[in-house]
């Protein structure tokens, strides 16, 4: 992994972590959709994404969130190698299908 993109994906792990601490947990999904975007192709770094997810929608008693994040934990684990859906934001309001536009950043980093 490029360390440019290694850096950026741990600082997005960090942000997360911090305001899912503070309680700022709009701040945290702002942070978890980033490193979601950039670990997609990581299986584990992915599978984490979606766990921190899970923790945010528990905090906030979105059960919506809770429950769309259970299956995306297994499948970042298993698929994440063969398909991902390029800039999917990986909330459960959004199918885990569904590509989406890259921030023009994100693009750059996972050239």
């Amino acid at each position: 992994m490029r360390n440019e993109l290694r850096e950026a994906m741990l600082q997005a792990f960090a942000e997360a972590r911090g305001a899912l601490q503070a309680g700022d947990l709009q701040a945290a999904f702002v942070s978890l959709e980033r490193a979601h975007i950039l670990s997609q192709r990581r299986p584990l770094w992915h599978a984490q994404s979606h766990w921190l997810m899970l923790r945010a929608g528990w905090q906030a008693d979105d059960w919506r969130e809770v429950a769309g994040q259970l299956p995306r934990i297994v499948a970042a684990l298993l698929f994440s190698r063969i398909w991902v859906p390029l800039g999917n934001s990986g909330r459960a309001r959004v199918s885990a299908f569904q590509p989406m536009p890259l921030p023009e950043e994100l693009r750059r980093l996972l050239e």
